[in-house]
């Protein structure tokens, strides 16, 4: 649906009207303002007056006028006042004289908005006859003309709307997008025209800016054109788009002319009238709209037009570059240019052209542009720097076309004297576009290209060791979030379709693959890759066996105490059963069964006989059991009379007094002895000489009746001993001996040693512990890590009973340490002190390629290549050793390591038959040796002398003069040979040319090259009687002189024959040929007729007639032209052809004939203030005299007419017509054959104001 018209409020309520006035008086304008304090603006021609000698500006409350004072012709101008967004423009016209009031007319033209004033809307030549009313229902004071398109998705919330601007002002066009229910940023293209994006023009003249409101989520586009040009009117189209959804808004620009002072339009002689478009369309349209059929063209307009625009151009530009106009024009121009400017010699021309280079303009605002490229690494910095010319100079700087603005760290712009940069700091992918640094109409663009650093592993991988069917995480950390990494197992990509098995979790920059249930196949080495590097780590999964650190003990205690069963397993995880002779037992009042860690306990508190039994304990899920034997121990006492000697009743471990009693370091020792006696004895405990008392320490006693109890709290290895109790009374003593012994996990081992090292493996040695424990060593266990994990991961499960132990399966290149826990039959000991850190490198293989370079009486030069397999450890250089055939004795040939591939052994014994060999050195050691085949017998070998000479030398050495010369030729042979330089047989002297001579290699060079080191050079290269000889050729050349006796052979016609010698000096070189040259002694421009050219005569065709020429010749070769050319003494006149025409006589023709308008005059009607054209041709001979007539009153002297004729088109220009000047013009041409006569209405209408427009339609 059409939007309505949009009704605008004018902010004066009086405006100023158009008035006339005479030279030398004064006028006033006058306008109200609806408001008292509205700022009134006046202007001239749309530039700011101010109040002054020539005007008075005056303003009471809200009236305001303008007074112009000593009016003359200069001040017929447009004015204009402005209050707010209203803008109103009237005229002032000036009068000669004073007009009958009678004939002035009948309405003054009211107040003149911008659009009124000079054409109509854009949008009032759409509809036809409805167009008018279109244009009266929206004044120019910020109206616009209904959008009448379809609302495609609604996405503007304000379109942009037709507008119109004069030459050098500015307008904005803005666009409104309500963002509330989008999903993404709209994106907005501005087009001029169907296609032409207007993104890549923002320059100067343009600007395309956009902001965001949060508060009320609407975006605001908007398109600024400053300083329009007539080129800028058209219609434009602005699209926005946002996901799936679309819309569009077209609108118009329309540009006037600035208004001329003098009152010539230049450029209206060429646009169309509206007087064709009238019949066509009703209400004229505008002249810049393009349309086709918006007018007729002006003939006798566009013909005075090129009449005064080439008089112009012969008058001002008399200094023209035609050379300049001709590289620009197109091909087809060139004849019209030449007969303009007065070129006759077309060809010489037109070979002018085709050898003339069209240098590249140079920058007047950059001293150095921008670069076409630049790349930055993501989240670095990166200045661009630009060198202006003016130091004062303002530049802007635009991104993708927006112009970057001052605000926040983002952005840095810098100026320093010439100097200007702009620094864009962090940068990120939003930044990689093109940028542009404009200076006023110049600018240089860049392209910024951001690149993603690599994604580096901060945190790596760790070994990990599992049992099977539990879950894995191997976890590593990246450099930055979301990047991409890829897992892979031996070597194999672990991809999606294997998500069953495995799963890969992201956190930020933590990536983890996680595996469900670990299989014994899932062991193996697990490598993850980013684009910036890699990690390793090895999982190895075991079956799940269950090792016992303690086992279950058999215990002997008597009624009422508490007996405790206490095992070790290694899985804190795993749980059991406890059996009494097969039966499960059950928890109860005196039974208690715990499992804490990898500790299981069956506690009996107040045993019973009936409790004792085999008791076992059987981990649930494993197929064997602990078990171990509670024994009532009963004490049978039997009647003794009074006066009984004491005695100790012993009945464990054999029922013998001195029985050994072992204990577990850290477990409770409670020892009851039966003591009988009476009185009743008394007990002393011992341990050597010390007495141990009752008391509540770690160790003590306790006499009961009939016992005595001996308690250890937490064994330990000090505790161990034997241990003496004594009982006595007055019937007598009793004495027995109880061994303690304390056992325990042993010490750990010495720190372990690297023995060797391999490819994936290395041998390690240890010492057994200073203490084993009590109990022999039964084995040991190790581990290891990587240098910086906190994973040790254990390489056996089983102990293992050497103290040298083969590691595999390691990564060649990591470091790695190693430690070792000793293992007895109480437990496993603390792990020992850590390795040295060692990395498993293997060897390099053996060196390539070994062979014998050179060989002298003391001294033997050997070559190799690397070996072909490295490995990880970086190679530390060669070994090279020799020993005499027979002998097994190899001498190193230095001390130390050589990085070089080669080596020269030296103070060697002539004649001694040597053996060689080269060995490579890593971290692993030495590599195979690689062994000469042979012996070498050290002795010098006679090699004949032999000169290599390059291929560029076998043939003649060309050089200009003033080059350098600098011949390298190398040579072999053995001793070193003699070398001998001579030229044309004679020797070389140093001054004239430097040599150097090595053992391989002899150079000839000169600095400055003369002619005179022309010649032959022969180098002779001699050892004792035997020689081999070169010749190397140099040719130094230069440039030749000018030919000799150049003259003029014959001329005929058009033609002239030249003939000249050949220059005395040919620059020693041959004389490629010569370049022929003319040249019009009127000019003196000289043009080559013959380039190259191999003759010594030649013709010189296609001369023009009446035109004066000399000639020159210059010599060329090798090096180029003579600096000199030979010219002709003489010059050649080009003549008419010596034959005589006698032309046949004829009977002269009379052409003469009676005028006759053969295009008349035709009916206009023409608006008032507005210059007119009247138009015809008339055809006549002799020429006939023409007299205007207005009304049947010859005009011919009236200075408002002016009379043009030109081939025969008759022109009359009415200067700002009045309604007076209308009436019947009538042009009379009159010859001596007769006379003709044509005529035509002319109706001058007034200019009506559109308040009056309106108000007539109202």
């Amino acid at each position: 649906m059409p939007e309505p018209a949009k009704k605008t409020v004018s902010a004066f309520s009086k405006k100023p009207k158009t008035q006339e006035a005479e030279e030398g008086s004064s006028v006033t304008f006058e306008a109200e303002t609806e408001k008292s304090e509205a700022k009134v603006k006046w202007q001239c021609n749309s530039k700011d007056i101010a109040s002054g000698n020539k005007y008075a500006i005056t303003t009471i409350g809200n009236k305001h006028s303008l007074t112009i004072r000593n009016i003359t012709e200069e001040d017929a101008n447009v004015y204009a006042v402005i209050a707010g967004g209203s803008k109103v423009k009237f005229e002032l016209r000036i009068v000669t004289k004073p007009e009958d009031p009678a004939e002035a007319p009948v309405g003054e033209p009211g107040d003149v908005t911008p659009d009124q004033a000079s054409v109509p809307h854009p949008a009032a030549s759409t509809q036809g006859g409805t167009s008018a009313t279109t244009q009266d229902a929206n004044p120019a004071e910020g109206a616009h003309p209904p959008d009448t398109r379809q609302d495609l998705t609604g996405l503007f919330t304000e379109k942009p709307q037709s507008g119109e601007v004069t030459v050098g002002e500015n307008i904005t066009f803005v666009a409104r997008v309500n963002a509330e229910s989008l999903l993404k940023k709209p994106s907005v293209k501005w087009f001029k025209g169907k296609w032409m994006d207007l993104a890549s023009k923002c320059g100067k003249h343009l600007q395309l800016k956009e902001t965001y409101d949060r508060n009320t989520k609407v975006y605001t586009f908007e398109m600024h054109i400053i300083v329009a040009k007539a080129n800028f009117a058209g219609g434009y189209r602005c699209e926005v788009s946002s996901k799936d959804k679309f819309d569009s808004c077209n609108f118009d620009l329309t540009v006037h002319e600035a208004r001329a002072p003098e009152g010539l339009d230049i450029r209206a002689a060429f646009r169309r009238t509206s007087e064709g478009g009238k019949k066509r369309s009703g209400p004229a349209t505008s002249s810049t709209d393009g349309r086709e059929d918006s007018g007729e063209l002006d003939f006798s307009t566009l013909l005075k037009k090129r009449e005064s625009i080439k008089a112009m151009h012969m008058n001002t530009d008399p200094d023209v570059d035609v050379w300049n106009i001709l590289s620009h024009a197109p091909t087809s121009e060139y004849e019209k240019i030449a007969f303009q400017y007065g070129i006759t010699d077309l060809r010489g021309m037109l070979k002018r052209l085709k050898k003339m280079k069209k240098e590249e303009k140079k920058s007047e605002a950059f001293l150095k542009k921008l670069d076409p490229a630049y790349q930055v690494l993501k989240g670095h910095k990166i200045k661009l720097a630009v060198e202006v010319a003016n130091e004062d100079v303002e530049v802007k700087w635009f991104k993708n076309g927006q112009e970057i603005q001052k605000s926040g760290s983002k952005y840095l712009f810098e100026s320093v004297g010439n100097m200007r940069y702009l620094t864009i700091n962090h940068c990120s992918l939003a930044d990689d576009a093109a940028y542009t640094c404009v200076v006023g109409d110049e600018k240089c663009t860049t392209e910024l290209f951001v690149k993603e650093p690599p994604v580096t592993i901060v945190k790596n991988l760790e070994d990990q060791m599992v049992m099977k069917g539990e879950r894995v995480e191997l976890e590593c950390e990246v450099s930055e979030e979301g990047a991409t990494v890829k897992w892979e197992k031996d070597g194999v990509e672990l991809t999606r379709d294997e998500s069953l098995k495995y799963r890969f979790k992201k956190d930020g920059c933590k990536h983890v693959l996680i595996i469900n249930e670990a299989s014994k196949d899932d062991g193996g080495h697990y490598k993850v890759k980013t684009n910036g590097g890699e990690s390793v780590a090895e999982l190895l999964v075991q079956e799940k066996e269950l090792e016992i650190y303690q086992s279950i003990a058999d215990l002997t205690v008597k009624a009422k105490d508490q007996a405790v069963f206490k095992c070790e397993v290694s899985d804190e995880n795993v749980r059991g059963t406890w059996y009494k002779n097969g039966v499960e037992v059950k928890p109860d009042t005196r039974t208690n069964i715990s499992h804490i860690g990898r500790i299981h306990k069956l506690t009996i508190d107040e045993v019973k006989p009936e409790d004792e039994g085999d008791y076992t304990f059987v981990p649930d899920g494993y197929a064997f059991n602990l078990s171990a034997k509670l024994n009532f121990l009963e004490v049978k006492i039997d009647y003794v009379p009074r006066q009984d000697p004491p005695k100790i009743h012993l009945d464990c471990m054999g029922r013998t007094a001195d029985s050994t009693i072992i204990v577990v370091a850290g477990n409770k020792l409670r020892l009851d002895v039966p003591i009988t006696g009476d009185p009743a004895p008394t007990v002393i405990w011992t341990k050597g000489e010390k007495v141990i008392t009752e008391g509540d320490g770690r160790v003590h006693v306790e006499s009961t009746k009939g016992h005595c109890i001996f308690t250890i709290e937490g064994a330990e290895r000090q505790d161990e001993g034997v241990y003496s109790v004594v009982v006595r009374n007055p019937a007598g003593e009793d004495t027995a001996d109880i061994n303690v012994k304390v056992v325990d996990v042993p010490d750990p081992p010495q720190a372990p040693k690297i023995l060797s090292l391999g490819e994936d493996s290395c041998i390690v040695q240890w010492e057994p512990p200073h203490f084993d424990g009590g109990e022999p060593i039964i084995g040991y266990v190790l581990e290891r890590k990587k240098l910086r994990s906190y994973r040790w991961m254990r390489l056996n499960f089983d102990p293992y009973p050497e103290t040298t132990y083969e590691a595999r399966r390691m990564i060649e290149g990591m470091t790695y340490e190693m430690r070792v826990y000793a293992v007895n039959n109480i437990g496993m000991s603390h792990h020992s002190p850590a390795s040295q850190p060692f990395v498993p490198v293997a060897p390099t293989s053996e060196p390539i390629g070994l062979h014998v370079e050179d060989i002298s009486d003391t001294s033997i030069t050997l070559k190799w290549r690397a070996p072909e397999r490295v490995g990880a450890a970086e190679l530390e250089g060669y070994g090279v050793e020799y020993c005499k055939e027979g002998t097994d004795e190899w001498v190193p040939a230095i001390q130390g390591l050589t990085e070089r591939s080669s080596m020269t052994i030296k103070n060697l014994t002539t004649g001694d038959k040597l053996l060689f060999r080269v060995r490579a050195y890593n971290m692993a050691g030495p590599s195979p040796p690689a062994v000469l085949a042979q012996p070498v017998t050290i002795r010098e070998i006679m090699q004949r002398p032999k000169i290599w000479l390059p291929r560029n030398l076998r043939q003649t050495l060309i050089k200009k003069v003033g080059e350098s010369v600098n011949v390298m030729i190398p040579f072999q042979g053995k001793p070193r040979p003699k070398v001998t330089w001579s030229k044309d047989g004679e020797p070389l002297q140093p001054s004239f040319a430097s040599i150097r001579n090595s053992e391989f290699d002899s150079i000839l060079f000169i600095r400055n090259t003369e002619r005179k080191h022309s010649g032959q050079y022969d180098l002779k290269v001699q050892i004792e009687n035997v020689e081999d000889t070169v010749k190397v050729m140099l040719q130094i050349v230069d440039l030749p002189g000018p030919p000799e006796a150049l003259k003029i052979v014959d001329v005929w016609g058009f033609n002239v024959a030249l003939e000249w010698k050949q220059p005395k000096d040919d620059g020693n070189c041959e004389i490629s040929g010569y370049t022929v040259q003319k040249a019009d002694k009127k000019t003196m421009e000289w043009f080559t007729v013959h380039d190259h050219y191999r003759r010594t005569h030649c013709v010189v065709s296609d001369l023009i007639m009446g035109n004066e020429y000399i000639f020159r010749v210059f010599s060329i070769n090798l090096v180029g032209l003579s600096h000199e050319p030979c010219t002709t003494k003489e010059s050649v006149f080009i003549q008419k052809s010596g034959m005589d025409y006698k032309s046949p006589t004829y009977k002269e023709h009379d052409f003469s004939e009676a005028p006759k308008f053969t295009h008349p005059l035709v009916n206009r009607s023409i608006i008032a203030g507005y210059n007119a054209t009247l138009s015809c041709a008339v055809r006549g001979i002799p020429k006939p005299k023409v007299t205007w007539y207005k009304n049947k009153m010859d005009i011919s002297n009236e200075a408002k007419y002016r009379m043009l004729s030109k081939q025969g088109i008759l022109t009359l220009e009415i200067r700002k017509p009045g309604p007076f000047d209308g009436g019947v013009y009538t042009c009379k041409a009159v010859n001596d054959k007769g006379e003709d006569v044509v005529e035509c209405k002319l109706e001058v209408r007034p200019q009506l104001a559109k308040e009056e427009k309106k108000d007539a339609n109202k």
